[in-house]
């Protein structure tokens, strides 16, 4: 089956699709294929082959851009707007796989839409008398289904959350279903908007994954560079590396509770969206404006290697116990892998890998393994909608916190 992936990150900078040809030895090549579900609640994943057949982005116009970055996590919007909004993102997507599907001359049999965040809460909070957890992925299903004549797949993250999980992450069943190796430790790595990781250990069964929000990505480094130089990324880490950073402003920084935090855990716009940019900008103030986006860029680096200090190092993985023979300051994984948009700046990449250099890990990208790393986030979206086909699990519990695997997402037909 040829699957389309589709993803939008939290940096609403575009969208990303990949078409992806799967096929699982268990599939009867109907939905009634199910997966077999362990007694701890996690499923066992069954052999893929995942092939990338092409892959294109697209960026958002300006003006949508900058409608989707107001209404992200806004204190007040307009509900016919953000009607209006869902139904544009709808003909955007289908757009995007049309084009992609000419320029590959490939034609999708499902596609699977993650949709454009608006806003993520995965702890529960108080709402009218009861605790409630929520997410809301926009961008019209049933539009892009009408118009690309398949199947979609989409809304995947509420099923996780309805299994009291987080609804995040998702990307680590590709994670795990690509790069677990019976001897060597890998931690994947996704910068984009939002930093996240997962913990695959030597030989580890889908039970013994973990995975969480690191922090800040892309999405601070963005902000302040548009502010100060009027300019939506620093591409390739420039102006990053003309500056000087601020130690003890980061220092501070990652003294906050969100980065104590145990996994599983999330982030989003709501811990580091406009208001945490303001205050990080007033922080800085006197500094120069290179110094500023420096910080914000070694900010992202150095909060990456303090949750693999904190949680990783010697072998444990948040408050399991450590492997037998562990070395002391050593951790029980020998790689990261690299992806997202993060691993096209070289300053902070050539950052990340002075931080993670003392801990004896090795940096890599997903490109070395066949998946360019601006792909496999939409490609992931393509092997978790192969998977809801199937009526198959795909969340894994101990990444997102779920009580039990869960079928994701809704199908909406052409």
């Amino acid at each position: 089956m040829i699957v389309a992936g589709v993803m939008s990150g939290t940096s609403a900078d575009g969208i990303n699709v990949a078409l992806v040809r799967l096929r699982g030895e268990r599939d009867s090549g109907s939905r009634e294929a199910s997966g077999v579900t362990s007694s701890s609640g996690g499923q066992e994943c069954p052999p893929h082959t995942v092939q990338l057949l092409g892959h294109a982005e697209y960026s958002y116009p300006p003006k949508v851009r900058a409608t989707l970055l107001a209404a992200m996590n806004a204190a007040r919007a307009s509900v016919a707007d953000l009607a209006r909004l869902n139904f544009l993102l709808g003909d955007l997507y289908a757009d995007a796989v049309l084009s992609t599907q000419r320029q590959f001359k490939v034609k999708a049999d499902l596609v699977g839409c993650h949709g454009q965040t608006l806003y993520h809460q995965g702890e529960t909070a108080r709402f009218l008398g009861r605790r409630v957890a929520a997410t809301w992925q926009t961008g019209e299903a049933a539009v892009i289904a009408a118009r690309v004549g398949v199947p979609v797949v989409s809304d995947f993250r509420p099923s996780d959350m309805a299994a009291a999980g987080k609804g995040a992450p998702l990307v680590p069943y590709l994670d795990y279903l690509l790069f677990r190796d019976a001897q060597v430790g890998r931690i994947v790595q996704n910068i984009g908007g939002i930093a996240n990781l997962t913990a695959i250990p030597a030989g580890a069964a889908p039970g013994d994954v973990v995975a969480f929000d690191t922090g800040p990505g892309n999405m601070v480094i963005d902000a302040v560079t548009e502010r100060l130089f009027r300019r939506p990324f620093d591409r390739g880490g420039k102006i990053a590396a003309s500056g000087n950073v601020l130690e003890p402003l980061i220092a501070k920084l990652l003294r906050r509770e969100f980065f104590r935090r145990k996994p599983p855990r999330t982030a989003g716009r709501e811990q580091f969206g406009r208001e945490f940019v303001g205050e990080f900008l007033r922080l800085c103030r006197g500094a120069r404006k290179q110094d500023v986006v420096a910080t914000a860029t070694a900010f992202t680096a150095k909060s990456i290697a303090d949750a693999v200090r904190r949680f990783l190092l010697n072998g444990r993985i948040a408050s399991r116990p450590a492997v037998a023979n562990a070395q002391p300051g050593a951790t029980a994984f020998q790689e990261m892998i690299l992806s997202g948009g993060g691993a096209k700046n070289a300053a902070l990449v050539r950052m990340l890998s002075q931080e993670l250099s003392p801990l004896g890990v090795q940096l890599r990208f997903s490109d070395e393994y066949g998946l360019p790393s601006e792909a496999k986030e939409a490609a992931a979206f393509a092997v978790l909608a192969y998977e809801t086909w199937h009526r198959r699990p795909s969340n894994l519990p101990s990444a997102t916190g779920a009580t039990r695997a869960a079928v994701l997402g809704k199908i909406s037909y052409p």
